[in-house]
């Protein structure tokens, strides 16, 4: 059985896609009535509306039903990652666990992977990244991701375990690069949506994402990663799905600040890693100037205006 931890959008999604594919597969969430609601209609119309779920697909809010998982996927929003361990870790079975949130945490700095380890050191760890819309997934529409895992052997077994028809998982050893991309992207996602609610223009979007981009691989080029993980799907194509559409929280968020509208409801991953990136990069001397623009805009220190000017302003320099 696979066990997905979380019942928002795209916790949804992956429970959807794995029962579609004929695995047995258990969907918990902590609210026990919006289970039964999902449970009986057979479709999550807080989070994924309009999509129907395949009628195998299990639906809990106990905890103890996933007694039997073999794999796990947690997929809980990325700074409550921490805390849903602390609390439940010791209720889950000792299984292979595949963090799929995208986000450094604000309080520790610590990656998902590296929060999983330290709250459940009994557990086999990988990260599921990569260019992928809850809806679009749990639809059936072609995606891939993908899948990162310190162990070879254990990430080709869950990489057949939870690749699907239409969802293509690609395999990295580069769990701290895949990681880094899956979040960092977030960041230059709202830089990028700022722009676009401000009437900037193309231009000054195709200049985000590039620059913002340079920065990513920096950082994670400092902190161990590999740049050829952030030039693929978990990195690159990453960035290219968040920048470019209204579908990601992210550019949403973005582009309500540049028009000066209010702020959309939900979680958007990117504003706590926004400040958390940049703590991490002065650690070790690396500049970050795109997303400490945008950290300044979402802490009321900055205007859209001011961010602008300040990233323009930087001295000249070769690229």
């Amino acid at each position: 059985m696979i066990g997905v931890l979380g019942a928002g959008a795209f916790g949804t999604a992956l429970a959807a896609v794995q029962a579609a594919a004929g695995r047995d597969t258990l969907l918990w969430g902590r609210d026990a009535a919006a289970m039964d609601e999902i449970a009986a209609c057979r479709e999550n119309r807080a989070r994924l509306p309009g999509v129907p779920l395949p009628e195998s697909l299990g639906v809990t809010a106990d905890l103890a039903h996933l007694a039997g998982a073999e794999i796990l996927l947690l997929v809980v929003p990325a700074q409550a990652t921490g805390a849903f361990l602390a609390a439940h870790g010791g209720d889950l079975p000792d299984v292979p666990l595949v963090l799929c949130a995208k986000g450094i945490d604000a309080a520790t700095l610590r990656l998902q992977t590296e929060i999983a380890a330290a709250a459940s050191p009994g557990h086999a760890l990988a990260a599921l990244t990569g260019p992928g819309f809850a809806g679009e997934i749990a639809r059936g529409l072609p995606t891939a991701l993908t899948l990162a895992c310190g162990d070879s052997t254990r990430g080709r077994a869950l990489q057949a375990a939870l690749a699907a028809p239409r969802l293509r998982l690609y395999l990295t050893d580069d769990v701290t690069g895949a990681e880094l991309g899956g979040a960092l992207k977030n960041v230059v996602a709202i830089a990028c949506g700022m722009a676009e609610g401000a009437g900037l223009g193309h231009s000054a979007r195709a200049a985000l994402m590039t620059r913002g981009f340079a920065e990513m691989s920096r950082l994670a080029v400092a902190l161990g990663g590999r740049p050829e993980t952030l030039a693929g799907l978990s990195g690159l194509g990453d960035l290219s799905l968040t920048c470019n559409s209204s579908q990601s929280r992210n550019f949403t968020l973005g582009r309500a600040l540049g028009a000066g509208a209010a702020r959309p409801g939900g979680t958007v991953e990117g504003v706590a890693t926004a400040r958390a990136a940049c703590r991490l990069a002065e650690g070790r001397g690396v500049e970050l100037p795109i997303a400490a623009a945008v950290a300044g805009v979402l802490e009321g220190g900055l205007t859209i205006a001011g961010a602008m000017e300040a990233l323009l302003s930087r001295p000249l320099r070769e690229e």
